[in-house]
């Protein structure tokens, strides 16, 4: 069996009286697509922060590739690149500066060929010379993200990515991170962008209040909490309310889980009057899933 990317084991946190992590025990595999998610105030920056070495946990184990995080930290840090959510930078360097000396941290020299590669892909290659002090806020995004892959690390933590940025630099940027997932890396990604991780999360944690309250599948997530939902535009809306249906804006919808009951349903509308001018079937969707387990957590 292969060492686990990332191995967390019983860890606690406090701050005080305020318990941010309340006994997290989480194995993802190398090579994994992984979404962790929760509400602000979860505990997800810092069990991030707790695998980064930027604080450390009050008790339990952290390794990343089998590196213990405290008493290995060395190897651990080598092995990890992490996107923070703050825009923090240098504002006295240049794009390729800042990541000469990102890469100069790890020991590395001589990686312009890489470096390269790297503003290429995150379509930086313009500003490579432009001082970070004249970046837009986007901009200064991808260079976090080029800072965490300097050093070629095969576990990369994406904390909160794409917030604030344009559509155009969203799609870039997953396009790049899916090619380094299917390369090999194993990707870990926070988002509030729920249909990222669906779209992109082969697995996915849900955190709440310091612990970790659902962990599955994203299909097996999808499939076991969430209703799919016909949507219907009528003709007149009172008679479609009156046979149990919800009003969204112009559409009226109605929970089913088997595709069969399709037809029944649209049987009780036209037998009802509601003149159905309109259809679409809306397919479980992460955002009802979540909403639902931070209810009963």
């Amino acid at each position: 069996m292969s060492t686990p990317a990332i191995r967390i084991t019983a860890v606690t946190k406090h701050y005080g009286s305020l318990q941010a992590l309340a006994g997290i025990d989480l194995e993802i595999g190398q090579g994994e697509f992984f979404g962790l998610l929760g509400p602000n105030g979860a505990g997800k920056t810092t069990l991030i922060s707790a695998l980064a070495g930027l604080i450390r946990a009050d008790s339990g184990k952290l390794e990343i590739m089998g590196h213990d995080v405290t008493t290995d930290y060395r190897k651990a840090r080598l092995k990890l690149g992490v996107v923070p959510q703050e825009l923090v930078f240098d504002p006295f360097f240049t794009v390729r500066e800042m990541l000469r000396f990102q890469a100069g941290y790890f020991g590395i020299r001589g990686n312009n060929d890489w470096i390269d590669e790297i503003l290429h892909r995150l379509d930086l290659s313009s500003k490579a010379e432009a001082n970070m002090r004249t970046l837009s806020g986007g901009m200064k995004r991808r260079v976090l993200v080029a800072q965490a892959l300097v050093h070629r690390p095969p576990v990369i933590v994406l904390d909160e990515p794409t917030a604030g940025v344009d559509v155009e630099l969203r799609q870039n940027l997953w396009r790049f991170i899916k090619k380094l997932n299917a390369d090999g890396h194993t990707i870990l990604l926070t988002t509030h962008y729920l249909e990222e991780a669906e779209t992109l999360c082969g697995r996915i944690a849900m955190m709440k209040a310091g612990r970790i309250v659902a962990l599955d599948t994203t299909a097996n997530l999808l499939s076991r909490s969430a209703v799919r939902r016909l949507k219907v535009r009528a003709e007149r809306p009172a008679a479609a309310l009156a046979l149990g249906g919800t009003a969204a804006g112009d559409w009226l919808e109605f929970g089913f889980d088997a595709p069969g009951e399709i037809e029944t349903l649209l049987a009780r509308l036209r037998e009802a009057g509601a003149g159905v001018c309109e259809i679409a079937v809306g397919e479980p969707e992460l955002e009802q899933v979540f909403v639902e387990v931070m209810r009963h957590a």
